[in-house]
């Protein structure tokens, strides 16, 4: 993706307005400028878990939190800002950057991920702002079992003025990435966008196909897919860690997308995501428009999701 545009901070902002909401009414009425006692703290734990944050982080933000303040009247401001920095620390180390125009060409990225999950929007947003940016890009619908979304992918393709490849219902889907790239080779496109069938984590034979598509494209170019993004939908809540534990222990996978982060009020669940896998965050999505799938920011997060501006 692209530098963040003006005024994505804002947008980051509202799209966590849930997860911030939920936050910030509780710790207005939990912390009132008075000292910071035990039940004070252990409410505090609570409201991190409750933003599925996960019992680990709430933890140790707690007891960071409780360490330079135990004793100490606190306020609401207080306590947000030094919320916000804590979790940017639970954060740390786990960004990463998502940019195909910098790599070999053309320059093949995977989408893989639970039905629902997003995929097919989060391509349909990667393959705009791609084409904006002057790139050839062709979309390839891999999810052969749907028509109906191999139907949205191709508006999405088309909204974004990128070619679109596909083949009928139940095709083999290894074959369809095999000749994409083939084309692609072919072509001089820059960017090869794949989209695979929303697999259910625990469907063993659904994954083998997966695997089957990463062998045949890796036929055509031994270093491809360059990017194998993991799509989860923050609204599904802690069941995001299983997926990805699942898809990362199997498949592999470079860098994670959290998507649906403006459908819930536990958007805290990308901590213990991200802590719990290999992959770094690259993207977040946080709206429905294009410009709402943004880089992964982590001190941009930590201050959204407890509701605080730019700092």
């Amino acid at each position: 993706m692209t530098e963040p545009k003006t005024g994505w901070f804002q947008r980051l902002t509202g799209g966590l307005a849930r997860t911030s909401r939920a936050l910030t009414e509780q710790v207005a009425s939990t912390f009132t400028k008075q000292p910071l006692d035990q039940a004070r703290i252990d409410a505090l734990e609570e409201m991190l878990i409750e933003a599925d944050l996960g019992p680990r982080s709430a933890a140790r933000i707690t007891e960071a939190f409780a360490a330079t303040r135990f004793g100490k009247a606190v306020d609401e401001a207080e306590v947000l800002e030094a919320l916000s920095e804590a979790i940017a620390d639970e954060l740390a180390g786990h960004e990463g950057r998502f940019d195909p125009l910098s790599g070999p060409r053309p320059y093949v990225v995977l989408f893989i991920g639970v039905n629902g999950s997003g995929k097919t929007t989060t391509l349909g947003k990667i393959a705009a702002d791609l084409k904006g940016r002057g790139a050839r890009v062709l979309v390839v619908a891999g999810d052969t079992f749907r028509a109906a979304a191999v139907e949205q992918l191709k508006v999405w393709a088309e909204r974004a003025g990128a070619d679109f490849m596909s083949r009928p219902t139940g095709s083999d889907a290894a074959g369809l990435a095999f000749d994409a790239l083939e084309k692609a080779r072919a072509e001089a496109y820059d960017v090869v966008l794949i989209d695979t069938a929303g697999r259910l984590q625990n469907k063993q034979g659904l994954m083998d196909e997966l695997l089957k598509v990463i062998r045949v494209i890796k036929k055509v170019d031994p270093d491809a897919p360059h990017e194998t993004l993991l799509v989860l939908d923050a609204t599904v809540g802690r069941n995001a860690l299983a997926q990805e534990n699942i898809f990362g222990n199997q498949i592999g996978v470079s860098g994670i997308v959290m998507t649906k982060l403006d459908g819930t009020a536990r958007g805290g669940v990308l901590v213990p995501v991200a802590q719990a896998s290999d992959s770094p965050i690259k993207l977040i999505g946080v709206g429905e428009g294009i410009d709402d799938l943004q880089p992964f920011d982590a001190r941009a997060f930590a201050r959204s999701v407890v509701g605080l501006g730019e700092n």
